[in-house]
């Protein structure tokens, strides 16, 4: 206590706190815990530094920032000065969550555009007021299948899913009692001939895949909904939705459900997080959808006002009949994703979109006329592809780590993947170029 004069807790205090609720030291508030389970050792911590120390400390840390040629879901996008400007207001930063629907219009307000805008952005009837990231959403879905099906409790998953958001399902599907089952891949693509296989089996209650790809590949999924439509499971997509600008959407490959990510959509890498989910589907499944959903009405002078229009959670509802357990809407992202779709609109998303296309494609090819690396497959790719590197790929990592570029992510021994955004430069690309045919 007296290392820390900054603790708002005086000896006294947590004397007098541990007397109330009948304990005699702070350890005794941790006797549930079993004794083979508690921790032993000695932490790994720093000694602790003056606040000058720490000046001094940071003043060393290199200030440019890497390169970024790395994607595998969180991407290096340029955001408007403006979207973090009114993000900041003390308004926005500072409030929580609707819980008092009738003085929370502003909130209200923002979470319905943001509705609107992710609606629109995958061809879907209805958004949710966003989840915590693109994991969870996707797990959320697959529990939204399995809640929509009867007697149903098998979801097939592509094996061409991201790794990371796979592994998210797979502890949702272990706690909730669904079997999960791997569609098998052929050339980086989801298998349609093992799907079908994998439905005929039945009690599927759902499919998930990805587009583009845990590859970077835009996969071509004509008939994928017909099929999983004819089993009576529900067809799930995962995508990114800034490549929603050219791409075709989830709604019009037939999907139930869409569900990702949002961080593409102008929320800064900021060392993986927070980020921001997003969950869409048809207007017959909103009552299965997790979280809230905010409408539009009029209030009692006849003027435009919003409310919650569905709380599945289980502070509204008996925990039983909950929909998810996810408690804290993280409204404050998607607050910033509504504000830079606002700012960007539907023509500079599609700049966005074709100048992260052109630039992604233009270094694959050069990367690929150094002779130092080549294509894992001949797929179409959106702004991000696999490359095998003809070398030592560590060390040639290391290289342009050294020269302040991070080029991709490494997915396999001699595998790179790499991302390009519209906020690569010409110059940025030929020293990637150069670096590779050394």
């Amino acid at each position: 206590m007296e290392q820390f004069k900054y603790f708002p807790h005086t000896e006294e205090d947590v004397r007098l706190m541990l007397q109330r609720i009948g304990v005699a030291t702070i350890d005794d508030l941790f006797a549930d815990v079993p004794q083979e389970i508690r921790f032993r050792g000695e932490f790994n911590l720093p000694s602790a530094m003056s606040e000058q120390e720490i000046r001094e400390k940071f003043s060393l840390l290199p200030t440019q920032p890497l390169t970024c040629f790395a994607g595998a879901g969180c991407y290096d996008h340029y955001t408007p000065a403006l979207v973090s400007n009114l993000v900041s207001r003390s308004e926005y930063l500072t409030s929580y969550t609707p819980y008092q629907a009738e003085i929370s219009q502003g909130t209200l307000h923002y979470i319905f555009e943001y509705q609107t805008m992710m609606a629109r952005l995958t061809g879907m009837d209805v958004s949710n007021a966003s989840m915590y990231d693109g994991a969870t959403a996707t797990a959320e879905a697959m529990l939204m299948a399995v809640s929509s099906a009867k007697k149903a409790n098998k979801v097939l998953i592509s094996a061409t899913l991201d790794p990371k958001v796979r592994r998210v399902v797979d502890t949702y599907a272990h706690f909730h009692g669904v079997e999960l089952l791997t569609i098998a891949e052929t050339d980086g693509t989801t298998s349609r001939d093992d799907m079908l296989r994998l439905l005929a089996e039945g009690g599927v209650a759902g499919v998930v895949v990805q587009t583009p790809n845990r590859y970077g590949i835009v996969e071509d999924l004509t008939g994928f909904a017909d099929d999983a439509h004819s089993e009576k499971a529900l067809f799930i997509i995962n995508t990114v939705p800034s490549d929603l600008a050219l791409l075709k959407t989830p709604g019009e490959w037939g999907a139930d459900i869409a569900c990702g990510d949002g961080q593409s959509l102008g929320i800064p890498m900021s060392f993986g997080g927070p980020s921001v989910g997003f969950l869409c589907c048809t207007e017959k499944l909103i009552r299965k959808m997790p979280g809230r959903i905010v409408g539009q009405t009029l209030d009692s002078r006849g003027q435009r006002a919003f409310a919650l229009t569905l709380q599945a959670r289980e502070q509204h509802i008996r925990r039983q009949k909950a929909t998810s357990n996810i408690c804290s809407n993280q409204s404050l992202m998607a607050l910033f994703v509504t504000i830079y779709l606002a700012v960007m609109g539907r023509q500079g998303l599609r700049e966005v979109a074709q100048r992260s296309y052109k630039q992604a494609h233009w270094l694959h090819d050069e990367l690929i006329k150094t002779g130092r690396f080549e294509p894992t497959c001949d797929k179409p790719f959106f702004n991000e592809f696999c490359l095998s590197y003809k070398g030592d790929l560590q060390q040639f990592y290391k290289r342009c780590i050294d020269k302040g570029m991070l080029p991709g992510v490494i997915t396999g021994p001699q595998t790179l993947m790499i991302a390009v955004t519209e906020k690569r430069s010409k110059r940025e690309m030929d020293l990637f170029i150069e670096e590779a045919k050394r």
